[in-house]
């Protein structure tokens, strides 16, 4: 058992818990990681490892109502839907739907810009601090286009620029000299310049978690099965125990709302379920930054064990049965913009929490003191990570986040 004097009880292994927990040791308080696996081995290692300054655009933005007719055929790899999960969870859809319109989405894209800008440094700063400098290149994203889509192209590079973050457009020329490898299949691309991506973000987290550790934070590896009020501090029940703490972080992805409803809080939590498999790289055809196949509806991108695939989103229960419909599709396309040799390992899924208006929690509970919440950050949690720690961290200690975090408040929910 802990002594009273631990300050912070961080749930989650996560980016985003391990950056609050590192956040917090660095204001100077006690802190204890909780996770029942080791750091970085859930839904922050299945990704695409792109730092991306140009992801405020929810997915649920008004280009979505276009785009419905082919995501209804429940065909498209873009996006997977269980109909019963559908019927279940109409009154999320019904929210999702709604925060679509034009009127929601700059609201949420200069609340995304804020948190996103505020990450990118830290990660930065972060990775030379923890050892692993060696894994990040600073040679953008390319989202790419088969079709002519020049107006589209235009018109997202309009939206970036209104916050300053610059972008190139590129034709199939420029898209060749800039990966002379790959098979000229994209007409239109645009090159998102200050965007960075890692070789493995798993590996990245567990950076980030030793350099945690060795500024004496402590990483404990146990199921967490309560979290309890006690007076004006907090027992948190794991499997072999209990720990008290003054503060307590939920940062546990996609199985927040299961520690939360005991509590009283329903959040509505949705799960965009993603999967990748990595292939053996051919050294004579190299990717030298990560694609998004915007047609194809998948995203290639360089990592240390070479060509990881990821499909798109699968909307159904987070636990259901794995279904490799998506990634199957998309694999012969991926072999046809660049080669790569047979399947590393097995193919990972992941479950990426997403709330109705795309924007995570980051804040406190609303009717618990010392109760933190920070999850929710669909499927740029890895971009986001650091940031959000650092809100939390800085709320807890009575300071001002380094962005202004009242557009993730817990209270716009439960």
């Amino acid at each position: 058992m802990l002594q009273e004097k631990t300050d912070v009880v961080v749930l989650g292994a996560g980016i985003v818990g391990v950056s609050t927990a590192h956040a917090a040791r660095q204001r100077g308080m006690s802190v204890v990681l909780i996770d029942r696996r080791e750091p970085g081995s859930e839904t922050s290692y299945g990704n695409a490892g792109i730092i991306s300054s140009g992801s405020i655009t929810p997915l649920n933005n008004p280009s979505l109502w276009k785009s419905l007719p082919k995501y209804l055929s429940n065909r498209h790899a873009a996006l997977r839907w269980n109909p019963l999960w559908a019927v279940q969870n109409a009154g999320w859809v019904a929210r999702f739907l709604a925060d679509s319109s034009a009127s929601r989405l700059r609201p949420r894209a200069a609340a995304l810009h804020g948190l996103i800008g505020a990450s990118a440094i830290l990660h930065r700063e972060w990775i030379v601090k923890a050892g692993a400098g060696h894994r990040i290149r600073e040679t953008g994203w390319l989202k790419a286009w088969r079709s002519d889509a020049v107006a589209a192209a235009k018109k997202e590079q309009a939206l970036l620029a209104e916050y300053g973050i610059a972008s190139e457009l590129l034709d199939r020329q420029a898209i060749s000299a800039l990966e002379p490898d790959i098979v000229p299949v994209f007409k239109t691309g645009l090159l998102h310049t200050e965007t960075a991506s890692v070789d493995s973000p798993g590996a990245v987290v567990k950076a980030y978690a030793r350099m945690f550790a060795g500024a004496g934070g402590d990483i404990r590896q146990a199921d967490v099965k309560a979290i309890l009020p006690d007076g004006e501090r907090w027992r948190v029940v794991l499997g072999s125990g209990e720990m008290p703490a003054r503060h307590v972080v939920v940062a546990l992805g996609p199985w927040s709302a299961d520690i939360l409803r005991p509590l009283g809080y329903r959040v509505p939590l949705a799960f965009e379920r993603g999967y990748h498999r990595e292939f053996k790289p051919n050294p004579a055809r190299t990717l030298r930054r990560p694609i998004y196949d915007i047609d194809g509806g998948f995203i290639m991108t360089p990592m240390e064990q070479g060509i990881r695939v990821t499909s798109g989103v699968e909307l159904t229960d987070r636990d259901a049965p794995s279904s490799f419909a998506q990634l199957d599709q998309v694999v012969p396309l991926a072999r046809g913009v660049v080669e790569f040799g047979d399947a590393v390992g097995d193919a990972w899924r992941g479950a990426r929490p997403t709330l109705p208006d795309s924007l995570p929690m980051i804040g406190p509970a609303p009717r618990h003191a010392g109760l933190w919440l920070a999850f929710g950050n669909q499927h740029i949690g890895f971009t986001t990570g650091p940031a959000t720690g650092t809100a939390i961290a800085a709320m807890i200690d009575r300071a001002a986040p380094p962005y202004d975090v009242t557009p993730f408040a817990p209270t716009r929910y439960i």
